[in-house]
């Protein structure tokens, strides 16, 4: 499957950089092969249309802090950041 460029999140709440809850609505296009015996083969899948719906962090189970960063905001302490 090819998918979208995933964005990385930040919770400003909790300072979680690795654990969220990620709605999505994606529309794919993908070849279907089933063999004889009916089991089916995804192949050749493609991302057409990707829709980022809902983040929620796992450990304080804020939505409303999560922010997307780029992976040089990452490198940087959280407390720095705030400062900006």
């Amino acid at each position: 499957m090819t998918a979208m460029a995933l964005a990385q999140y930040r919770c400003s709440a909790c300072g979680n950089v690795t654990r969220f809850d990620v709605t999505v609505t994606r529309r794919t296009r993908a070849f279907h092969h089933f063999t004889v015996g009916g089991e089916l083969t995804v192949e050749d899948e493609v991302v057409l249309a990707e829709h980022v719906e809902e983040v929620s962090c796992r450990w304080c189970g804020s939505g409303q802090a999560v922010e997307e960063v780029t992976e040089e905001a990452l490198a940087e302490p959280l407390s720095k950041q705030s400062e900006a």
